[in-house]
């Protein structure tokens, strides 16, 4: 069993995806339209390179000889990442288009419609759920966890679930209050109706 490539292979995984979660939560606080467009390419290609990791993982364990607990560990973080990959990165590129859309001029504070846009749960909760469960992998990586049928299994896979929960509900309520600020010019400047002067 070769430790430390699934290690290496590991903590790849980690580093890539726990930075895009990082980068992710930052999204929407970006001080201009352009700085919130470099910032989505970024976490666009964390993405892809995380996508690209977990390639690499079943490829590299099949080079070298010796079994290998890896592909095992990638699993806990594979299904947020698919999540990430079929809705997350659509959302993103949206982002992204809007923010382009200010490309003439680049010091232009973002519209709350659209840093509404970059809060939006489906952007920020599967990429730090794929972070977290990154982390989870790193036990079974090092030969410390056997899956399936450890406690310790089990209890990561609860700490996992509270956390995923905080993580959905803090993101649910950031969207909605910056959905209410996008929302709020609207209600303070509806148009009346003229009034008859005769």
């Amino acid at each position: 069993m070769n430790i430390v490539a699934d290690l290496i292979l590991t903590g790849a995984l980690v580093v890539v995806w726990l930075t895009a979660g990082l980068l992710a939560d930052a999204l929407p606080s970006a001080r201009s339209a352009m700085e919130l467009r470099r910032r989505a390419v970024r976490l666009t290609a964390l993405v892809v390179g995380g996508a690209l990791v977990f390639v690499a993982v079943p490829v590299v364990t099949a080079l070298l000889p010796g079994e290998s607990a890896a592909p095992a560990a990638a699993l806990a973080p594979a299904v947020p990442a698919l999540v990430v990959l079929t809705v997350g990165l659509r959302r993103m590129a949206q982002v992204r288009r809007g923010a382009g859309a200010f490309a003439t001029a680049p010091q232009t504070p973002v519209p709350p419609a659209l840093r509404a846009a970059a809060a939006h749960p489906m952007i920020l909760v599967p990429l730090q759920v794929t972070g977290l469960a990154t982390l989870v992998s790193l036990p079974i990586a090092g030969g410390l966890v056997r899956v399936p049928g450890a406690d310790l299994a089990g209890i990561a896979i609860t700490v996992v679930g509270v956390a995923v929960l905080a993580i959905g509900v803090r993101a649910g309520i950031r969207h909605s209050r910056l959905s209410l600020l996008a929302l709020a010019p609207i209600g303070r400047n509806r148009l009346r109706a003229p009034v008859d002067s005769r």
